[in-house]
């Protein structure tokens, strides 16, 4: 299990090589990429110290664990070009939205199969990642899972694979609404008179350190959110103007469309 493979390079394999790398989970060259870009393999090698496998044959003989990082379109090709008994037991994890572990069961013969869902925010090391564990993958190869994906996040597991749509509504498109919500806070102070360059950094500041107080204090955010509206105060005022707006009620609308496609996008 203790040499992990991603069969592709992008943006997410690296967020997840990069944790993997700084928690010291395994030396960095116990980490193999192959990827149809050599020149991105290449990068991803001089900048973390992995080893490059010049083929899938190659990556998935040498790896326990494989992890695909493609996008979901490409799966069914990847799969076709597996190496026959390529599974034998290893743990594979797929990070390909959308796509059952029932894909993967029906060629990969004896393989375990991890689902998981991160989101954007593990390429800065604060990703949440919800996990699926299909039938069959040992206590040993879901603890090998949860320390993957904790060395760049938080993780939280779900006993039912549709599940993983509502995360993918929530965490996985969530990034999207946090960054439009932020923009918007810059905008109405630079409305009110205060330079782009500060208000951005206040409002993502302010976000962030709001997020964190959630996670940390262990109280309701209906409950923070009473302990900064003072009666009749500037907070007050702004919440009332988001409630005219609709605000929490779009914010769920959001979510549950977000969650809708997902399910029409599944494969």
């Amino acid at each position: 299990m203790k040499k992990v493979g991603f069969i592709g390079a992008g943006n997410m394999a690296e967020a997840m090589i990069r944790g993997m790398v700084g928690a010291k989970l395994l030396p960095s060259r116990g980490i193999f990429v192959h990827d149809v870009r050599p020149k991105r393999m290449s990068e991803l090698s001089r900048m973390y110290g992995v080893s490059v496998s010049a083929s899938l044959a190659d990556l998935v003989g040498k790896c326990g664990t494989i992890v695909f990082s493609v996008k979901p379109q490409v799966v069914p090709d990847v799969l076709r070009k597996m190496p026959k008994d390529g599974g034998m037991g290893k743990l594979f994890v797929s990070i390909a939205a959308g796509v059952k572990t029932g894909v993967f069961l029906s060629t990969l013969e004896n393989a375990r199969i991890v689902r998981a869902m991160p989101n954007t925010p593990a390429q800065a090391g604060m990703g949440s990642t919800g996990l699926y564990f299909a039938d069959g993958v040992t206590a040993a190869q879901k603890e090998w899972a949860r320390k993957i994906f904790s060395s760049f996040g938080i993780v939280a597991e779900f006993g039912r694979e549709d599940l993983l749509d509502v995360v993918t509504a929530l965490s996985g498109s969530g990034p999207a609404y946090a960054f439009l919500f932020i923009e918007a806070l810059a905008d109405g102070a630079v409305r009110s008179g205060m330079g782009r360059e500060e208000a951005l950094r206040l409002a993502a500041a302010t976000v962030e350190g709001a997020a964190r107080m959630v996670r940390e204090s262990g109280k309701h955010p209906g409950e923070l959110k009473d302990m900064v509206t003072s009666p009749g105060g500037t907070t007050a005022a702004g919440v009332a103007a988001l409630e005219r707006g609709a605000f929490r009620g779009t914010v769920m609308d959001a979510v549950f469309a977000a969650w809708q496609r997902c399910k029409e996008l599944s494969t």
